[in-house]
């Protein structure tokens, strides 16, 4: 048995830490709550709202756009379908309004943090190792922090999604950036460009193939924790994956799953058809 005069907790400091920012900036999370909880609803009204054959032909112009394959096409309107057959429509679309909301707030957080990592080395060398942490501990242990800052619902969900899924773009994004050309980039500086032009002009461009690969990565993962976020509340296949391993109703929590493997296909053969032609778009320039 190890020797308990070794023995140390960090479990004090960190609940008084949390209990501390619940008392003294309960407001903060709160309007940020908010904020979510607004914006997810509204994204949820939209895919809700509209008629599924319009959500369909959606999908369709959007997987047209990243492949140019007919074939891509009909695929993605077969399993779309597919899940209304399967009685799932409106839960995929609760969904997939979590998850889109969690992407673009990934992509907000995950963009310009690795272009800062990507630009200075004291910054990569200080976050790096916490993006090992964010992607090696428990996904359960995200929802602890989040439904005590934001309660049971939406928010918390969304939250510990982005925790969980923000790392691979942050860490594509750092890579696609240095591994832009030093020439191309010296060229474009004896041109006379500035940091700024540079940037958006040049290494942002050429790093888009790798970026779009840390996307498509993010994605999958958000959908990855789908289920676990049903347990604090959120909506949709989570939901109904979680009622059938409660309930031993094996078809139930099948048909979900099944759900959100169609949902994760999709989205992930659209974000990789962009990945590539970007890269096609790259190579012929």
């Amino acid at each position: 048995m190890f020797p308990d005069s070794f023995h140390i907790s960090i479990r004090g400091p960190i609940n008084d830490a949390v209990q501390s920012l619940v008392i003294n900036y309960g407001f903060v999370f709160k309007a940020i709550s908010h904020t979510i909880l607004q914006a997810v609803l509204f994204i949820e009204w939209i895919v809700r709202g509209l008629p599924w054959w319009l959500i369909i032909i959606v999908f369709m112009a959007i997987g047209w756009q990243a492949t140019k394959k007919i074939t891509f096409v009909a695929m993605v309107a077969i399993l779309l379908f597919l899940i209304g057959m399967l009685g799932l429509w409106d839960l995929a679309m609760q969904t997939l309004a979590l998850m889109l909301m969690a992407t673009l707030i990934s992509v907000a957080i995950g963009v310009p943090m690795g272009i800062w990592l990507a630009k200075s080395r004291v910054m990569r060398s200080v976050t790096l190792p916490i993006l090992d942490v964010m992607q090696t501990m428990p996904s359960f242990v995200y929802l602890i922090p989040a439904i005590m800052l934001f309660g049971l619902g939406k928010v918390p969900a969304v939250l510990a999604t982005i925790v969980y899924a923000v790392p691979p773009l942050i860490r594509l994004t750092d890579l696609g950036i240095r591994q832009v050309d030093g020439e191309v980039v010296e060229a474009a500086t004896a041109f006379g460009g500035s940091p700024r032009q540079i940037l958006f002009g040049v290494e942002l461009p050429l790093a888009t193939p790798t970026i779009m690969a840390g996307l498509n990565q993010t994605i999958m993962m958000a959908l990855s924790m789908v289920v676990v976020a049903s347990m604090i509340g959120a909506r949709g296949l989570g939901e109904q994956v979680l009622n059938g391993i409660q309930t031993l109703d094996v078809g139930k929590g099948l048909e979900a799953g099944l759900g959100i493997v169609i949902l994760a296909i999709v989205l992930d053969r659209i974000t990789q058809g962009f990945g590539r032609s970007k890269l096609e778009d790259r190579q012929d320039d």
